[in-house]
């Protein structure tokens, strides 16, 4: 098995160590000929994505890379068209949306509870009983994040399968048809000892999710 990270070496560390740590060979790349002989894809964190991809002019994003955008989103268009599974992981997440039409709330309001600068923040989230994640860790749940964005409208056939109880922040997606994940937290990176639960799940999850498609189930 071979998951592509679609990012840069130097900003996916922790992402490879992430896969390595499952025994699954990773593949930093942003070349589609390489993401399309894996099989399986990681959207990784990072920036803000340019609001120009949602119909927005600039007016709270930051820390944009147009270029990298550009790529992630045609990632992910290929792995749309050869039903490759894809996770999105904060930035990742908010990619998977703003590729299949949503768009982005470019400053919550209430960004302090989802992002501190020391680190990450820690907050509780309920998950939805028929969803992926309900399976992996119950209804509800400790997690760790660190973005002060979210999903606004939902990309088509998406929904909302985890979010934060105190603002109603969408946390984590699934598609209703395609091998398509997302969650707005850091499952590579969460302290088990703080949250009380293994971010490995999620990926031995979509390893699953991935053998499952290469069998021919999926789609």
């Amino acid at each position: 098995m071979n998951i592509a990270i679609a990012g840069k070496e130097a900003e996916t560390i922790n992402y490879v160590k992430y896969v390595e740590d499952l025994g699954v060979r990773p593949l930093v790349t942003l070349q589609a000929e390489e993401i399309a002989r894996c099989d399986g894809l990681i959207l990784p964190g990072g920036g803000d994505i340019t609001p120009a991809f949602f119909g927005e002019s600039n007016h709270g994003s930051g820390n944009i890379d147009t270029g990298l955008d550009i790529l992630q989103l045609q990632a992910l268009d290929l792995c749309i068209a050869k039903q490759i599974p894809v996770l999105g992981i904060c930035k990742g997440l908010q990619i998977i949306n703003v590729g299949l039409g949503g768009s982005i709330i470019q400053d919550l309001p209430t960004a302090q509870r989802h992002k501190y600068m020391g680190g990450d923040q820690y907050h509780r989230c309920v998950v939805s009983q028929d969803s992926w994640l309900y399976d992996l860790y119950g209804d509800s749940m400790i997690v760790n994040s660190a973005h002060h964005q979210g999903i606004d409208r939902l990309g088509r056939g998406l929904r909302a399968v985890q979010r934060c109880p105190d603002d109603n922040c969408i946390e984590a997606i699934a598609h209703d048809r395609l091998p398509l994940l997302g969650v707005q937290w850091h499952p590579e990176r969460i302290d088990q000892k703080r949250a009380m639960i293994s971010g490995e799940k999620v990926l031995a999850y979509f390893a699953s999710l991935i053998s499952f498609s290469r069998n021919g189930c999926c789609g």
